[in-house]
């Protein structure tokens, strides 16, 4: 079994800047793709950016260039640093690992004020 724990959302203004962090503990055996995910309510839950087990990253569209995803494995942990942010990024954003199971962390809310 493996856990996900998601910290760093919170309130910031529009242009503003935060960092989130995702640890995972448990039963991890190997360096797993990790990515970041975030839900609006009443949306689908959508990729924000993964990062493969050799450091490859992709990232939606919307936050290329503003957003960027890091891991350090010794650490069990992944990050999302998310620079000028905006309005229409707020959502709970969720941390994904992708093992011999799929894992879901529980979310942590971020709310961007214009």
């Amino acid at each position: 079994q493996v856990q996900l724990v998601e910290s760093g959302g919170g309130l910031v203004q529009s242009g503003g800047s935060l960092r989130l962090s995702c640890a995972a503990s448990g039963s991890i055996r190997s360096v797993y793709p990790m990515g970041w995910y975030r839900q609006d309510p009443g949306k689908q839950r959508e990729l924000v950016a993964r990062i493969n087990s050799g450091g490859s990253t992709n990232y939606a569209d919307s936050v290329k260039g503003r957003f960027t995803i890091s891991r350090d494995n010794g650490k069990n942990t992944v990050y999302l640093q998310m620079n000028s942010l905006k309005p229409e990024d707020t959502a709970v954003y969720y941390c994904r690992l992708e093992g011999p199971y799929t894992y879901w962390g529980q979310g942590t809310q971020v709310t961007v004020s214009s």
